[in-house]
């Protein structure tokens, strides 16, 4: 998920500052899949322009040259919004498809398993375009595209630009590579607060993210009586959003016994439903794209499979899975001082791989952020994931029951969430069967625009393998895509309804969750969506879709 945090470090000598301003920008926010080595939201990792944020995918609604899909990856605004540094490259992986049927497999852990390996050639081993971005220091962008039907070609474009790129055979692409609006709308503190996440209140370095990440207090997403460190504190409001405070010394289990209630019998919601990420800018590289340019078979192929990369030459050094001493910093900013005249380095031997964007919440919510590069080839993580969503379903299957809202997850009617990990698979499986088996209700049929028969997917069909998959034949919407309008974060809650019931007078959907009726009648405190649900600025009816970015304003310090 995203996120910001304080990096507070001693001052240097005043001729040391233009060289260590990178190292001293406050985090401002993250993506669903940050490795721990640019994951800025420990105290002692700087914000990174590898660290991706969100891809979108999805059906464009200009049909004037024919079917094209948008894809769009956005990361961190570094050295400033609309400037990119020439020791970063960024890719985005496309291949066309053909649509899966319906799982038809036994609802066990071994079907599920064998499922997925039956198919993992047709998943994995397939060939796929590649987008490829790299950077001069001169406000230029080169964008390669490798592996099309078309065959190789490049463009040399003018970033922060609407910019046409022609193929070989003549067919339009658009092409934005710029600085915009931050189009992830959402409350960070809330979502941190329901797994009970320090560092996102207190000062954690990065070499304590086994121990000192999630806290073994339970998920939730009511207030517990008694979690002083993570229940709102109106004597410090601001904690979790502009102030970062030591971490008070353990231990942290949590010895409570009961939902923490007002005067008037109400729970408190962990979420307050305010955008964390309003007046926040990002970086991205995004495109347009005729169906026809990107598959051999576009009236068969009506799949889009795609995933982003961000990758940083190996000469610089700017990543590491340690946080930099201040020589480091200083080297580097000195390094780039140096570099902004060097032409584009597109040699893939040059760079590692340092983050990976496909589906949200795969790895943050779902699994650990590895700083070994997983990429879109996830499939062994399946029982991990399994294990993981039993863990998070102990916290938010009794939260929802509590609401009066049916849950998939099965808790044995436990009155309050429970703290509880499991080492293996099969233990973990009966809890999750019907959350992962059950098809995700949409709450209307206008994502399906063709009127074709497209099986709703099923929970564990969208996490494995870590790839967006933009169905054509639809609006795009997750889960068939990724809009910038979505509000996944509470559609990911919403996985642990039970679709199969009522929630309230109608089916639970994808969208309950996000309807402000249904908070207004629950006894919560405050009667809020958990996320906001529009984004701070209105997205752009024509490419690039996202809004202009805000105004440039130096970055803040938490306290």
């Amino acid at each position: 998920m995203k996120k910001h945090t304080a990096i507070n470090r001693s001052a240097l000598a005043s001729a040391l500052a233009l060289a260590l301003l990178w190292g001293s920008l406050p985090a401002q926010a993250a993506d669903h899949n940050d490795p721990n080595a640019v994951n800025s939201i420990y105290d002692d990792v700087p914000l990174s322009p590898a660290d991706l944020y969100d891809i979108f995918g999805y059906p464009s609604s200009d049909t004037s040259n024919g079917e094209a899909l948008v894809a769009q990856l956005t990361f961190a605004p570094l050295p400033s919004t609309g400037k990119f540094d020439p020791d970063m490259m960024y890719k985005i992986h496309l291949a066309g498809a053909k649509r899966a049927s319906d799982y038809k497999g036994e609802e066990t852990l071994e079907g599920m398993l064998t499922y997925v390996e039956t198919l993992k050639k047709g998943l994995l081993d397939f060939d796929n375009g590649e987008i490829k971005v790299t950077f001069n220091g001169k406000d230029q962008a080169r964008v390669d595209f490798l592996n099309f039907p078309e065959g190789d070609f490049h463009q040399i474009i003018d970033t922060n630009k609407v910019v046409i790129i022609t193929s070989p055979k003549g067919q339009k692409i658009k092409a934005f590579v710029g600085g915009r609006d931050d189009a992830f709308f959402n409350n960070l503190p809330g979502f941190f607060r329901s797994i009970n996440y320090a560092p996102q209140f207190y000062k954690v370095p990065v070499e304590k993210y086994k121990s000192l990440a999630e806290l073994p207090i339970p998920k939730t997403l009511l207030e517990l009586e008694g979690n002083d460190l993570f229940n709102f504190n109106p004597q410090k409001p601001d904690l979790g959003w502009t102030l970062k405070e030591q971490l008070p010394p353990g231990p942290y289990e949590w010895k409570g016994n009961a939902y923490k209630k007002d005067a008037n019998g109400n729970y408190r919601f962990v979420y307050d439903g305010i955008d964390a990420q309003a007046g926040r800018n990002i970086n991205t590289v995004g495109f347009e794209i005729p169906l026809a340019f990107i598959s051999k078979d576009p009236a068969t192929d009506r799949i889009v499979r795609m995933w982003g990369g961000s990758y940083v030459r190996k000469a610089s050094s700017l990543v590491k899975a340690y946080a930099p001493s201040a020589w480091d910093k200083t080297w580097l900013g000195f390094k780039g001082m140096f570099t902004q005249d060097l032409e584009f380095n597109t040699r893939d031997s040059d760079y590692n791989q340092v983050d990976h964007d496909g589906v949200p919440f795969s790895d943050a919510a779902l699994s650990m952020r590895y700083d070994s590069h997983v990429g879109v080839a996830n499939l062994k993580y399946l029982r991990e994931f399994t294990t993981r969503f039993a863990h998070l379903g102990w916290g938010f299957g009794p939260s929802v029951s509590a609401l009066g809202l049916p849950t998939c997850f099965n808790h044995d009617n436990s009155p309050i969430p429970v703290h509880k990990t499991y080492k293996l698979a099969t233990e973990a499986f009966p809890r999750v069967k019907h959350c992962f088996f059950q098809k995700l209700r949409m709450p209307d049929n206008s994502w399906n625009k063709s009127g074709k028969d497209i099986p709703l997917r099923r929970t564990f069909e969208i996490f494995v393998p870590n790839l967006t998959a933009v169905d054509m034949d639809t609006t795009g919407t997750w889960p068939f895509g990724r809009r910038p309008e979505d509000q996944v974060a509470t559609r990911f809650l919403a996985t642990f309804l039970d679709m199969d019931k009522n929630c309230g007078n109608a089916p639970c959907d994808v969208e309950t969750l996000n309807q402000p009726a249904l908070w207004e009648s629950a006894p919560i405190e405050p009667k809020t969506v958990p996320n906001p649900r529009f984004n701070d600025k209105p997205f752009l009816p024509e490419f690039p879709y996202l809004a202009e970015p805000w105004p440039e304003k130096p970055h803040y310090a938490q306290k």
